[in-house]
């Protein structure tokens, strides 16, 4: 398994600009506040200078479990997609992913818009066996995520 594609959808009832201008600088502990398994929520962001937004920036990203991503957003085409990328990784995931290319899109749907979060995941070599199930517990925690969005979204 050279890459794992993962993502997740959602259909929220709000234009998708909306969703794309509110969802982009949200705060991630805000987002990525349940567990899934093996996979933590975001305790806090750190070293990100001015709101999110702009290509090239990078952040910390603070997991519970004490790990930490570094953040890289790599695209931006308001209103209807950004990426990122994620590497290095620290703590419990290290020994299981390389590195992950993320992704956001937002796309009509009926009168509101369908969101969607996918991650496509180089694994280390040890981590090739686990991917499978790495792969069930982030499709959860996409789940959850993408329930805050919506509740985020329609407040």
């Amino acid at each position: 398994m050279a890459t794992l594609k993962l993502s997740q959808s959602r259909a929220v009832p709000v234009p998708v600009e909306e969703a794309f201008d509110r969802v982009l600088p949200y705060p991630l502990p805000e987002i990525f506040r349940r567990r899934s398994v093996a996979i933590p929520p975001i305790k806090e962001v750190r070293d990100q200078v001015g709101e999110w937004g702009s290509v090239g920036q990078t952040r910390t990203i603070v997991t519970t479990d004490g790990g930490t991503l570094r953040e890289t957003l790599t695209s931006l085409d308001r209103p209807g997609s950004f990426g990122y990328t994620i590497s290095p990784l620290s703590g419990p995931m290290k020994p299981l992913i390389a590195s992950a290319i993320g992704r956001w899109s937002f796309d009509s749907a009926g009168t509101g818009t369908r969101i969607t979060w996918a991650w496509d995941i180089t694994p280390t070599t040890a981590g090739r066996l686990l991917m499978p199930a790495f792969g069930a517990m982030w499709n959860s925690y996409a789940r959850k995520a993408l329930e805050e969005v919506e509740a985020i979204l329609l407040k």
